[in-house]
C-alpha cells in the first residue's frame, strides 16, 4: 500500500525539528540563518511557515500523479509504488520543465553551482523502502507529522476532524487535489493562510493533456507532414474532406479514414481548436 504524510498543524509547535533532520537527511547544510528563512529552495526543502500563533510546513506533496515526472524528457522523476516522488541526478538535463509544471511550485534549481541539480523533497525513499517512517516523522516531538498508510491517515484526519469540528477548516488538503497526494493536511484556518492554492483541479494535471492527446490520430510523423504539405496548413487537415486527404499522395483510404475519425473524436470533445495550438 502506499505510504504518506499527515500533518496536523494544530499539534505543531513550530519547533523546526523536522527541518533540522531533513536537512540532515539531505546533507544540506542547516544553520540560524537558513532557520529563518520561511520558505522552500534548493538548500531548504521543508520550512515551517509561522502565521500568528499558527504554523505550517511546505514540502513537496508528492503527488498521486505527479505533472513533474509525466514532463520529464528523460525520466530523472519517478513516482514509487511506496509513496515518494523520486529524482535521479544523472537522468537530470536541467531542463527545468518540472519546475514549471509543479502546482505547487515545488522544484527548486540549484543556479549558482556549476554542476546544478533540481532540489525538492523527495519523502525519504531509502527509509520508506526499508519500513522506516521519513526522517521529518520520526524527530517530530508531538505527533504533528505522522507516517502510515494513506488509507489509514485518511481515515484518522476525516476522524479528528469529526471528533473536533470547531478546531479544524473542514478539509484534507491532499486527499483530492491534483488527483490526490503523499502529503495530507489539516489546519485550522484556510490553507490560503500559508501559501497553499485552493484552485487547483482534483483531477491529475497529466490528465488534462491526455484528453487532447488520446483523440489525436496515431499516424507516423512522415506522413502527417506529408498530410500538412500536401494541404498547406494543419488547419487545412482539420477541415479537409475524405476525398482531399485520400488525394494527398501516400494517404489513401485506410489511413484518411483514420484521420477522419479521430478528427470526430475532437469535435465531439469540443477540442478541434486545441488541437490547433498543439
Amino acid at each position: 500500500m502506499s505510504k504518506a504524510l499527515l500533518y496536523d498543524s494544530t499539534a505543531c509547535i513550530g519547533c523546526k525539528q523536522c527541518e533540522q533532520a531533513c536537512a540532515t537527511q539531505n546533507h544540506l547544510e542547516y544553520n540560524d540563518a537558513i532557520a529563518g528563512e520561511e520558505y522552500q529552495s534548493a538548500h531548504k526543502l521543508t520550512t515551517v511557515v509561522t502565521r500568528g500563533n499558527k504554523f505550517m510546513r511546505r514540502l513537496c506533496m508528492n503527488c498521486a500523479d505527479p505533472s513533474c515526472a509525466s514532463v520529464c524528457p528523460v525520466g530523472a522523476l519517478t513516482k514509487t509504488a511506496l509513496g515518494p516522488v523520486t529524482y535521479d541526478a544523472s537522468k537530470c538535463m536541467g531542463c527545468r520543465y518540472c519546475m514549471v509544471a509543479c502546482p505547487f511550485s515545488v522544484p527548486k534549481y540549484e543556479w549558482g553551482k556549476l554542476f546544478p541539480k533540481v532540489q525538492k523533497c523527495v519523502m525519504c525513499p531509502d527509509r520508506v523502502a526499508q519500513g522506516k517512517p521519513t526522517a521529518c516523522a520520526e524527530i517530530c516531538p508531538t505527533g504533528a507529522t505522522k507516517f502510515g498508510e494513506r488509507d489509514e491517515l485518511v481515515a484518522e484526519a476525516r476522524q479528528r476532524i469529526r471528533d473536533n469540528p470547531g478546531k479544524y477548516v473542514d478539509h484534507i488538503y491532499g486527499l483530492e487535489e491534483v488527483g490526490g497526494t503523499s502529503v495530507l493536511l489539516l489546519s485550522p484556518v484556510p490553507f490560503e493562510t500559508f501559501g497553499y492554492r485552493t484552485d487547483i483541479a482534483k483531477d491529475p494535471l497529466p490528465m488534462l493533456t491526455y484528453r487532447i492527446l488520446s483523440h489525436i490520430p496515431r499516424l507516423p510523423e512522415p506522413l502527417v507532414l506529408r498530410v500538412v504539405a500536401g494541404l498547406g496548413s494543419l488547419d487545412s487537415v482539420v477541415r479537409a474532406s475524405q476525398r482531399e486527404l485520400e488525394s494527398v499522395e501516400g494517404v489513401g483510404t485506410v489511413r484518411a479514414r483514420e484521420i477522419r475519425e479521430g478528427l470526430r473524436r475532437l469535435q465531439e470533445h469540443n477540442l478541434v481548436d486545441r488541437y490547433l495550438q498543439l
